[in-house]
């Protein structure tokens, strides 16, 4: 029986070395936090609004479906008309947490992204972005001179 020694075949030390290093690369990317969010495509739409009817908060709710505590670093808007705010504790295996979102309900579109920074290892560098879109507009009311014609003319 011949035996074959490592040393003898100089492509295999680097080759099962490389194998073992993928093999445990791909293991330990498994463990960790990991951030699901609940809305498609991490996106909430307003639909079509009024400031009058809607004071322009909503919730993403996301739920920790990794092994290790997640931990909500920051949040950040694109603009100063969307606020967002954050868990102040980490959120622990199998948990839901919330970030809530404000917006100033200026009429118009709304087409704005909210940046979230996490520990979480199932996206790339722990960073979510999150979209809500949707449009605010005018209620339409009668003008007041109009108001009146229609009741004088009503009298009638």
């Amino acid at each position: 029986m011949k035996v074959v020694t490592l040393h003898k075949m100089p492509l295999m030390k680097p080759i099962l070395f490389a194998a073992m290093l993928f093999i445990s690369s791909m293991l330990s990317a498994q463990n960790g936090p990991k951030i699901v969010f609940k809305d498609k495509d991490n996106t909430l739409d307003y639909g079509t609004v009024t400031k009058e009817t809607d004071n322009g908060e909503r919730i993403f709710e996301f739920t920790n479906t990794g092994d290790q505590p997640l931990i909500i670093k920051n949040v950040q808007s694109t603009c100063g008309c969307t606020v967002p705010s954050k868990p102040e504790q980490p959120i622990m295996p199998g948990k839901t947490g919330e970030i809530k979102v404000k917006y100033n309900m200026n009429p118009g579109p709304i087409r704005k992204t909210i940046t979230v920074e996490t520990n979480a290892v199932n996206v790339e560098g722990g960073m979510v972005a999150l979209k809500i879109k949707g449009e605010v507009i005018v209620k339409n009311e009668p003008n007041p001179l109009e108001k009146k014609t229609n009741l004088l003319m009503n009298k009638s």
